[in-house]
């Protein structure tokens, strides 16, 4: 059977995760404008490329990540419903893939089809269990790149992502995060120049990006110091140096030589 479509009809109760098991032969699954109600079945996630269409119902608990994420099907209607598939989870879900997540030494509960996000390890939300707060994944085994979507914690106010071996350049998203105050990326393997925008971080208390290969530093007025110290702004700076030109930072509140 490819095509199963039972959309605009009086159907109830829940979805029989047995539809899963079509897995490889259903190519549209047509199930709109009914009374369905309950958790959409994980197993429909398994349908590899397939349209997968549920609009129109009452379904209320967290859709699953994989349907939500597109993981192996082609579309899933209720992607962009945030009740239903909230952008942070996604985002998250993207970051670890970004990140090699299989290989992290802790990744408990990430990318379970249907706990919260604010449970997986190392994530802190706010009150209503809602938006990321702060995100420690520190010396954890993080590999790969850091993905842009980690523009979308927009709330996210502490994110340590040091003592890793993540590699590429820092995303110029970070710089979209308005609320950071505390940012730690250092001893890890990014490389370039760090992004202009996090000079516009008005609320950061402290950066540390030390130990990486950033060539360029961004112009930062000097963080307030009064909580961290030397540690407020620590960056590879000064010589004797690595680099064929070492990095200056003016403002920094410590040089790392490197």
């Amino acid at each position: 059977m490819e095509v199963l479509d039972l959309s605009n009809n009086l159907l109830e109760s829940s979805i029989p995760s047995e539809l899963g098991k079509l897995d490889g032969s259903l190519q549209f699954l047509g199930l709109s404008n009914n009374t369905l109600s309950g958790v959409i079945p994980s197993e429909l996630g398994l349908l590899q490329d397939a349209f997968v269409l549920l609009k129109g119902n009452s379904f209320n608990d967290r859709a699953p990540l994989s349907l939500c994420t597109l993981r192996s099907v082609k579309e899933f209607d209720l992607a962009d419903d945030v009740t239903l598939c909230p952008d942070e989870r996604n985002s998250l879900s993207k970051f670890y893939d970004s990140a090699k997540g299989a290989e992290w030494t802790d990744r408990t509960n990430w990318l379970d089809e249907y706990a919260s996000h604010c449970n997986w390890t190392g994530v802190t939300c706010d009150d209503d269990k809602e938006h990321v707060k702060e995100l420690h994944l520190a010396n954890n085994g993080l590999s790969g790149r850091l993905s842009e979507r980690i523009g979308n914690l927009t709330s996210i106010e502490v994110l340590d992502l040091s003592d890793n071996d993540i590699k590429g350049s820092i995303p110029k998203e970070i710089g979209q995060l308005s609320e950071l105050t505390y940012l730690r990326l250092s001893y890890n393997a990014f490389t370039g120049t760090a992004p202009e925008g996090v000079g516009e971080l008005t609320k950061l208390q402290l950066l540390q990006l030390q130990s990486n290969r950033i060539t360029e530093i961004p112009d930062i007025i000097r963080l307030n110091d009064a909580e961290y110290g030397n540690s407020t702004f620590v960056t590879d700076c000064g010589v004797p140096s690595a680099f064929n030109e070492a990095p200056k930072c003016e403002h920094c509140t410590m040089c790392c030589e490197y």
